[in-house]
């Protein structure tokens, strides 16, 4: 996404939340990019399946009542 600095300077938090989710912003001056918006740290990439092969069927059987009841507000 290219914005030039006066819509950067407007709406530099929504900028900031389309950084954050991993998108890059170019800001330009005059129509010539200046200066790019990159996430500090970008997102972990995603890896499906991660955890195949490690839950045990304890995982899946229903939660006793008495932790069922600690979760109650």
């Amino acid at each position: 996404m290219i914005v030039n600095t006066h819509e950067a300077k407007t709406k530099l938090s929504s900028l900031l939340e389309e950084v954050a989710a991993g998108k890059e912003v170019i800001i330009a001056k005059a129509g010539r990019p200046v200066a790019r918006l990159i996430p500090v740290n970008p997102p972990a990439a995603r890896e499906p399946g991660i955890a195949k092969g490690k839950l045990t069927e304890a995982f899946f059987e229903p939660l006793p009542a008495e932790e069922i009841e600690e979760w109650q507000p």
